[in-house]
This record gives structure tokens, sequence and C-alpha cells, in this order.
């Protein structure tokens, strides 16, 4: 059974802006699912409906089988939430902070487990220091630590390197890695195409409420991901020779580079069959290398997809 369920969830708004519509996810107990979509596509409305903190027009969402209506206080005490915005108690200590938090799930005081998430999120020399003199990192590791307090099954991060330098943002990630090699599941809603590479099990992508796709990374940008031949020129051409009519081949650079895209796995013999029309075309070239699409072309891609079937 998957630990969180959202099952056909729609909310509306009172000012008739539908926010999500129909939406249904499952999230694998110790995955990471990194949740992309643009501003205003429904990630922030999904995660207050599963956090309780938005209500649902529509549908039904459960965590471990207990539903986020009717089982609020089971459920609530098992999901932990790190908000985009840096909403921090300025002049208490994190060590306060972070034991207050716990609390406020009713749970026994457990200074160990404190001190353990403090250590692992490098803030245990920071615990007797003020959160106003925190630097705008560490304040997002308070709260990632506040989160944890109270030892959730599931942890949303809501753009948790938002702010964040390069350095830092790549800690951020071997601290996303440990949580889920201790069994914590994560929904990771970020901006930064490159954190959902490196991080995530799966991807969902949302726009305009509606859910595009959930699938395996991998297998994702194995399925929609596409390879290009970028051949260097010597010297450039004016115009493509019309023996090469039958390749989709693109001139760019002012002739410089031809261009050409193609399925590996179903053009095993693309790339020599190529060049020996190259060849026999007189067309010369000093150097060839191949691209792979990235996450972040696959997501573009899709998004306007989207915008182009509904506009």
């Amino acid at each position: 059974m998957p630990l969180l369920s959202i099952d056909r969830l729609s909310k509306t708004y009172d000012n008739g802006f539908v926010a999500l519509d129909n939406v249904s996810l499952d999230v694998e107990r110790g995955e990471i699912l990194a949740l992309l979509g643009p501003n205003g596509a429904g990630k922030t409305t999904l995660i207050g409906i599963v956090c309780g903190i938005v209500g649902a027009s529509g549908g039904r969402v459960t965590v471990d089988g207990h539903d986020v209506v009717a089982d609020y206080r089971q459920t609530r005490a098992m999901i932990g939430l790190v908000p985009q915005e840096l909403t921090t108690d300025s002049f208490e200590t994190v060590w306060n902070t972070v034991s207050f938090s716990r609390g406020l799930f009713g749970r026994a005081p457990n200074p160990a487990h404190i001190e353990r998430v403090l250590r692992e999120l490098s803030l245990w020399e920071k615990k007797d220091s003020r959160i106003m003199t925190l630097s705008g990192g560490m304040k997002r590791r308070v709260l990632i630590a506040k989160a944890l307090s109270h030892e959730p099954s599931v942890l949303f991060l809501d753009e948790p390197s938002a702010g964040v330098d390069v350095e830092l943002r790549k800690d951020m990630w071997e601290v996303v890695r440990a949580l889920r090699a201790a069994g914590t599941t994560i929904i990771l809603t970020t901006h930064y195409i490159e954190e959902a590479e490196e991080m995530a099990d799966r991807v969902a992508v949302i726009n305009r409420g509606r859910i595009l796709l959930v699938e395996e990374k991998l297998a994702l940008m194995r399925r929609l991901g596409r390879k290009q031949l970028v051949v260097e020129l010597a010297p450039p051409l004016s115009t493509l020779p019309s023996t090469l009519g039958s390749y989709a081949l693109r001139l760019v650079d002012d002739g410089t580079k031809l261009v050409y895209d193609y399925d590996p796995k179903r053009d095993e013999n693309a790339i020599p069959d190529l060049l020996a029309a190259l060849g026999a075309a007189g067309v010369g070239f000093r150097d060839l290398h191949t691209d792979q699409s990235s996450l972040e072309d696959i997501f573009v891609g899709l998004v306007a997809e989207t915008r182009t079937a509904t506009s």
C-alpha cells in the first residue's frame, strides 16, 4: 500500500479559480518524489491539502491508510512540512525552537533525537544561537530540523534550497539523501530542475491543476529524452547537399554546424549511416559530439505542449 495516496483531489476557490482538477497520485514508502510545475500549477495547494492547511473541494487523501480529514490528528503527526518562506522564531535559540516544534505534535521530550537531528543538519554548534543571527542557509536547515522534530514518516520540502548558494545546496542534497536512507518518504517541490534530476526517484509534473505524468526519473528521460549529434563543419555550408535530404538535418551557427536529432534505440545505425552520407556528399567536418536531453528540456516541452493543447 502506498504511504501517501491522493485520489481524485480537486480544489476550486471562492473566486472560481480551479487550483486542482481531479488529481490522483500515489507516493511509495521511502522514495523521493519530485513535484515539478511552473508558478500557479497547483503545487502549493496540493501540499496544503495533504498537510491539513487547505480544505479540498473534492477527493480524498490518506497517509498510511488514515484519512487526512477524518483522522487529522494521526496524519498531521505523520507529516513534516518545510515551507518555502523562512518563517522562524527569530529571538529563540535553535535548540528551543526545534524542541518546541516537537511538543506541538504531542510528542514527549526526546533530547537525544533533537541532538541527532541538529548534528545531521550541521546545526549542533549553533544550538544555543538565536535564529536571527543565522545565515539564510542555516535558517533553512532549522526549518528542516523543526519539520523532523516529531519524527514524521512523510516530509514535504517546498523549494528547500531557495536562496541557498550552490555549495550549501549540494550539502542540502546530501541531507535529503540521508533522510531517505533513514526511511523518510520525501516529496520535493523545486524550481531547480537539476535538484530533481540529482535526487528524485520519480518525477511528477503538474500544470494548471492537472498531473501530466508520474514516472520513474530515468525511464522518463529515456522515453522522452532525445539525443542530438552535433557535427562541426570545415568549411561551413550555405545549404545542405540534396543527397542529405532524407536526414532531418539542421544547419546552425551560420552554417558551421549540423544538428541531427535521433533515437538511439530505434536508429542503431543512425550515426554511421549519416557519417557515410556526409563523406559521399563531400561534406568535411572537424569534430562531432552528442548531447542528451536534460530533465529541464523534457519539463519545458511537456508544459509547452499542455499550454498549446488548452489554448
